[in-house]
């Protein structure tokens, strides 16, 4: 298969002989069951922040959405195609998850991009700039903050993304219903890249923390 990518290839070798073999009855349950994960994660497109590495999940274990940045959009019905919206409305509404946790991480190239008001589209449809307006409000505090370096400003951003996409995902009316009945919560959390730590969004003080294993 000479067209194939050969990292790809190698990486299904190792999986067929290796986990699958391992994990055949559970991937055969799977199949005839069907999938019933109690997490959606909604993650950034980062090829170095996958969230089924990073919380080592088993196969069929989390629902996952990946896109530039790791934003959840505000409930907005109006026609256009919303990939992310499409994949929480089924997690929530017929995979009953009982979680959703939104996903950040640190060197994100997104958020790198909305921090910067001169960069360029990269095709004529703009679709990345369109996409980050929803951190436009936010990206133009940060810009404001000379107390913090380049590198805080990001992180600042990176999180504070994590916050307003969670404050989105109660705009939609099946997460806010069951939210208030206690069938849904929701969660944020930010993955350093380079030394692997975990920091958990802590509700009662609306902060970041380590998390504390």
């Amino acid at each position: 298969m000479k067209l194939f990518p050969n990292p790809l290839l190698r990486g299904y070798r190792d999986f067929k002989a290796g986990r699958f073999t391992l994990q055949r009855e559970a991937y055969r349950s799977l199949a005839e069951r069907g999938q019933a994960p109690d997490v959606l994660v909604i993650a950034c497109c980062d090829s170095r922040a996958a969230p089924e590495t990073i919380f080592s999940a088993a196969p069929g274990e989390i629902f996952v959405v990946r896109n530039v940045a790791n934003l959840a959009p505000p409930y907005r019905p109006d026609g256009e195609f919303h990939s992310t919206s499409a994949a929480l409305e089924f997690a929530v509404q017929s995979l009953r998850v009982k979680h959703v946790l939104v996903l950040g991480h640190g060197r994100c190239g997104g958020v790198k991009a909305a921090l910067d008001p001169a960069a360029s589209p990269l095709s004529p449809g703009d679709f990345i700039g369109k996409w980050l307006e929803l951190l436009g409000p936010a990206a133009a505090e940060i810009r404001t903050r000379t107390d913090l370096s380049e590198a805080e400003r990001q992180t600042e951003l990176e999180r504070l993304s994590v916050r307003a996409s969670i404050e989105n995902l109660r705009t939609f009316p099946c997460v806010s219903e069951l939210e208030a009945r206690g069938r849904l919560t929701l969660h944020g959390a930010w993955f350093d890249i380079a030394d692997g730590d975990l920091w958990v969004f802590d509700r009662e003080t609306e902060s970041f923390r380590p998390f504390d294993d």
